[in-house]
């Protein structure tokens, strides 16, 4: 029986598959999992013709990140599964270092340090603080793009960590992310209703804690991760979209009702200001200024009404 499973979902990840699960390949005792959330590019062909060691799940539609690595889970063997995003690369012996901690009986979860190739760590994605209202409003009214290193950004990104030291963390990225058996069936794996992502992860390490299990960041088991790419195939008002209604999914979970609203009419708000700043010219790069107003308006307005499906 191999010691865990890794389970990677993939979503037009033609450009990554190959090194992911050429890496995964030399690994021994590990049974590897792809599940495909209905590419429509080379994804699955790429795949296939790394080898026959994956076990491979192909889904009719596209089911979201939190259902398929739920799936994945379903069919994992071993007393540990590790997440892993398609565009992230296992290190030579980081999955063995990766698990070690969780060899005690309290610690639930643990991720690793994450590297993008030839670059520093990816401090503030590698591992983050869970959100409090402070935290989102400063993302909200892009306080963090005039005042990055606010006090309030700081500490939810953890950019006062020490990424060269052993710890225990509120929440690893989902990206790389290896989880106890025992942990996973105590509190019922991924919230399938963070769809089709954002915020699944944040909930699930939120809950692990709350239910007495430890996390703990890994900085030996290094990975190497490009990032973004499933969500840079989004339209920009789907992007927009789904991280604000993830959100606000996650604090109407474990926050009161007060700040919940608050943080509700604060996106309307800071919404209807990138309205204006969108009118004067000033979007995303990339964006057209019609494209950021039409997503920015048409997203306040269904956050507004208080509509479910933004």
């Amino acid at each position: 029986m191999p010691v865990g499973s890794v389970i990677v979902v993939s979503y037009n990840s033609e450009a990554y598959i190959e090194a992911c699960l050429l890496a995964l390949q030399r690994v021994e005792n590990w049974k590897v999992i792809l599940v495909d959330n209905c590419s429509t590019d080379k994804t699955v062909e790429r795949a296939q013709q790394v080898g026959s060691k994956t076990c491979m799940l192909l889904n009719p539609r596209n089911l979201g990140f939190a259902a398929a690595v739920n799936q994945g889970a379903q069919v994992a063997e071993g007393d540990i599964f590790v997440i892993l995003n398609p565009d992230t690369i296992s290190n030579s012996y980081a999955l063995e270092k990766l698990v070690q901690p969780l060899v005690a009986y309290d610690v639930g979860a643990a991720g690793g340090l994450l590297v993008p190739s030839g670059e520093p760590a990816e401090n503030g994605f590698t591992v983050r603080r869970f959100p409090t209202l402070a935290s989102m409003l400063v993302q909200v009214f892009l306080l963090n793009h005039i005042w990055p290193k606010n006090p309030w950004n700081r500490h939810y990104r953890c950019l006062d960590l020490n990424y060269r030291l052993a710890q225990e963390v509120d929440q690893p990225a989902g990206a790389c992310l290896a989880v106890k058996r025992k942990a996973w069936e105590d509190v019922g794996g991924f919230d399938e209703g963070f769809f089709p992502v954002w915020f699944e992860d944040v909930d699930f390490c939120r809950r692990l804690r709350s239910s007495g299990w430890k996390i703990v960041y890994c900085p030996d088991a290094v990975f190497t991760h490009a990032g973004g790419h499933s969500v840079n195939s989004l339209r920009f008002e789907e992007k927009q979209a789904f991280w604000y209604r993830n959100l606000l999914r996650y604090f109407a979970k474990h926050h009161t009702r007060v700040e919940v609203s608050l943080l509700q009419a604060s996106v309307v708000l800071g919404l209807l200001f990138r309205v204006l700043l969108s009118l004067c010219g000033f979007q995303p790069a990339g964006v057209s200024a019609r494209e950021a107003l039409t997503a920015y308006w048409h997203v306040a307005y269904r956050c507004a009404s208080g509509r479910e499906n933004l």
